[in-house]
């Protein structure tokens, strides 16, 4: 048993919230599947998916083939977000619509001025918003919009299995997102967390157009680089509800390419700094450090006891 100094103490506490936070994941909702969702859909809804996408030539081209084999979609709409590659040529030969989003106003960022404008523009009911590195399997669609609709989501949004190239992406990757993890437990669990502790995944967002529309759709969260995140507490605070579920079993990923890839693309957005007051960073930033970052260096510098063992 270690001895009860003061830093045991903060060490101890925080390995307390932590494992509170992980203990939710007993009580996730069951991942997606297709054979439990395709008789839930309802036959009258319409669908529409939204690729926002800047400078994708390469990525988009498997993302819309998977999309245009799709049953259930009444159009596949790329948004082109000033691309200066071949985007628009690859999603005019899958024979896809094409919307130019244009210039974007004062305190829009791209992606959200891009899915600002795709679901305006959309003709479904439901749409559904997927980033071109992702890759459906069939049925995804059907999964996803019949758990929107039975939970009556306001936003519902599906994490993916992450398809990472190379071992030390496949290192780094999981050891980037499990602190998420321990800052605000494992999404998709049966008792939603608070407004501000809310998650959300923007690979793949699933919203009624009309009601999500009248609300402001993405105009209140304009500005944000973590739209998804700032867009499901936005939600969340004004009584709506989100959803997050595990689609890993029909939602593929394509990671970074690379170790410093997946460490540049994951410093942009891990700290929710938009998102996130600043005492709570520091909080979340000591308790990672506490809990995750230390142990393992205190055991090899020859300090550790029974608690970094754990840990």
């Amino acid at each position: 048993m270690p001895r009860l100094t003061p830093t045991t103490v903060v060490r101890l506490a925080s390995t307390t919230v932590a494992l509170a936070r992980i203990a939710r994941g007993a009580r996730r909702e069951p991942p997606l599947a297709t054979a439990a969702h395709r008789a839930a859909r309802a036959s009258t809804a319409s669908v529409s998916v939204v690729v926002p996408a800047r400078d994708e030539q390469d990525r988009l081209g498997p993302c819309l083939a998977a999309l245009t084999a799709e049953p259930g979609v009444v159009e596949v709409m790329v948004v082109d977000d000033e691309s200066t590659d071949g985007t628009v040529a690859v999603a005019a030969a899958h024979g896809v619509t094409v919307l130019a989003a244009g210039p974007r106003p004062q305190g829009w960022a791209g992606k959200t001025w891009a899915l600002q404008r795709g679901v305006a523009a959309a003709a479904g009911d439901w749409v559904v918003t997927l980033d071109a590195d992702t890759r459906i399997k069939s049925g995804f669609i059907d999964a996803a919009v019949s758990s929107a609709q039975s939970s009556r989501a306001d936003l519902l949004t599906v994490g993916g299995r992450f398809d990472c190239s190379n071992t030390a992406e496949r290192f780094l990757h999981p050891a980037m997102l499990s602190t998420l993890v321990y800052r605000f437990g494992p999404p998709g669990t049966r008792r939603p967390p608070r407004a501000s502790r809310t998650l959300a995944n923007g690979q793949c967002m699933v919203v009624p157009r009309r009601a999500f529309l009248a609300t402001g759709g993405f105009e209140p969260v304009s500005h944000s680089l973590t739209e998804d995140v700032a867009l499901a507490r936005h939600i969340a605070r004004g009584g709506g509800s989100v959803r997050f579920v595990d689609g890993a079993n029909l939602l593929d990923v394509i990671g970074y390419g690379s170790a410093s890839g997946a460490w540049t693309g994951w410093g942009r957005s891990l700290a929710l700094a938009d998102t996130t007051p600043v005492l709570s960073q520091v909080a979340d930033l000591a308790l990672l450090w506490a809990v995750v970052a230390a142990p393992l260096p205190r055991i090899l510098l020859g300090r550790g006891d029974l608690l970094d063992a754990l840990l």
